[in-house]
């Protein structure tokens, strides 16, 4: 998108005034959304980003601006207008003297299929299919939603260190939804797979399949009677399970909270945060995965990062600034939405690891909780790992068996406490797709985790 001249100019002009780091990314994002609501296209959108973001580095501090004029004169003035802020002493940048290095990776998401390859008539064809399949399944099924997007971002790398890294990032996903009704009540039902990777998504899999799912769930949450109340055991899923150590733990170990002492784990790092049986890991280089890169929004190459081991905290993410913060080298973390936003610290796939229980045991042993089959949305306090999510589908364990579907439930709790209640992990792990919104914007995340159980969690339902 830019030469190397042009970004050695943008970086002189931005350490002009002092500072002792100077970066900038440049991105072009192609995107694309086909959404249909009762088997008739609704929307069919496109769009395009393009622009470059330019950062100084003071000590700790840091300023941004970006611009969507990639011109030299257009990112030399940007830069200019970024040194402003900065009021330092000035240290010589590495690629004025000795030309930027290409940072080395191996590509963990090869392409068969570009999005581009098929046209939106066949894209639409593959909504219909979906649509048509949901509302096939029960007279119950009121209304369908299924949408198809698919993403191309490129992106360039440029600092002061020298570093000049590249990164092509194609993504592709199908969401099907379907919602059953009675003239009373609603419940809904939804599907969404995706991955780092093009058409060929659709080779993996079954969007019949996926759709029957999702009326079967929303069919049967319609019939469910109400969820009780109370302290119970819970076993939670795999696959979409994951959400909760994302949203209620996962936040908590990324240094734009830590580094503030804003995390319930901060200065925790080889303590036990949870019980023997939780192993938790991101995993930015999964082959196609969701939220896999080869290189981070800093040109960092990602890795698989350790977070907890048996229990023991063994390690935070981390962005360029917060290690400073810190006293940490970046851990391959640091992503944004676009060149629209500063980076920190963001997860990528992040998942509780594969333990030594199978599904059945897990049930088996439980003589009475609930079984969260699905989860849906929720909120958290990322200061105290508070948490509130809703269960999309869920039923009741009694003696060992799942027994009657159950509807409205909600799990309440916090974050490091459920960490310690995990008494049982399953050996059946997945993962699941889901956009994840922070400070740097709303990235690509996959979340997941094998099934779990958790012990004297609270559930929220109808008081009985």
């Amino acid at each position: 998108m830019i030469n190397d001249k042009t970004a050695e100019l943008a970086i002189e002009a931005a350490l002009s005034k002092g500072g002792d780091f100077a970066e900038i990314f440049c991105e072009n994002t192609v995107r694309n959304n086909i959404s249909m609501v009762n088997g008739s296209v609704d929307s069919a959108l496109s769009g395009v980003d393009h622009g470059a973001g330019i950062r100084v580095f003071d000590g700790e501090n840091a300023v941004y601006v970006y611009t969507n004029d990639m011109s030299e004169e257009g990112l030399v003035k940007a830069a200019r207008e970024a040194a402003c802020g900065v009021r330092g002493k000035r240290k010589e940048t590495a690629s004025a003297s000795e030309g930027f290095k290409d940072a080395a990776y191996s590509n963990v998401n090869p392409i068969k299929f570009m999005p581009s390859e098929k046209s939106n008539r066949e894209k639409r064809d593959l909504l219909k299919e979906a649509s048509d399949t949901a509302f096939a399944f029960d007279e119950l099924i009121t209304q369908t939603r299924c949408s198809y997007l698919d993403s191309v971002q490129d992106v360039e790398i440029f600092n002061s260190e020298g570093l000049k890294a590249a990164d092509r990032r194609v993504r592709t996903r199908f969401i099907t939804e379907a919602v059953a009704g009675d003239g009373r009540e609603k419940q809904s039902g939804r599907m969404s797979p995706g991955g780092s990777e093009g058409f060929e998504l659709f080779e993996r899999i079954d969007i019949r399949e996926l759709s029957r799912q999702a009326a079967e769930t929303a069919v049967t949450m319609l019939k469910a009677a109400p969820c009780p109340a109370g302290k119970m055991t819970v076993v939670i899923d795999n696959g979409f399970g994951g959400v909760i150590f994302h949203e209620a733990c996962g936040h908590a170990l990324e240094a734009t909270s830590v580094a503030k002492g804003a995390s319930v784990f901060a200065g925790k790092l080889g303590e036990k945060i949870a019980s023997d049986v939780v192993t938790a890991i991101d995993d930015g280089t999964i082959k196609n995965g969701w939220g896999s890169l080869n290189v981070d929004d800093e040109g960092e190459r990602c890795r698989k990062n350790l977070l907890i081991e048996n229990g023991i905290l063994k390690g935070y993410l981390v962005d360029k600034l917060n290690g400073r913060r810190m006293g940490m080298a970046s851990t391959g973390s640091g992503r944004r939405q676009s060149y629209m936003f500063a980076p920190t610290s963001r997860m990528t796939n992040t998942y509780i690891a594969a333990g030594k229980s199978t599904p059945e045991e897990i049930i088996a042993n439980t003589e009475f909780g609930l079984y969260a089959r699905q989860m849906g949305g929720g909120s958290v306090e990322p200061a105290t790992g508070m948490f509130n999510f809703a269960v999309l589908e869920g039923y009741i364990i009694r003696n060992g068996k799942i027994c009657e579907p159950v509807r409205g439930a909600t799990l309440i709790g916090k974050g490091s406490q459920v960490l310690l209640n995990i008494d049982m992990v399953g050996n059946n792990l997945e993962r699941a797709q889901g956009m994840c919104g922070s400070l740097s914007g709303s990235v690509h995340v996959d979340v997941g985790q094998p099934m779990i159980r958790v012990r004297d969690m609270t559930v929220g339902g109808r008081s009985v």
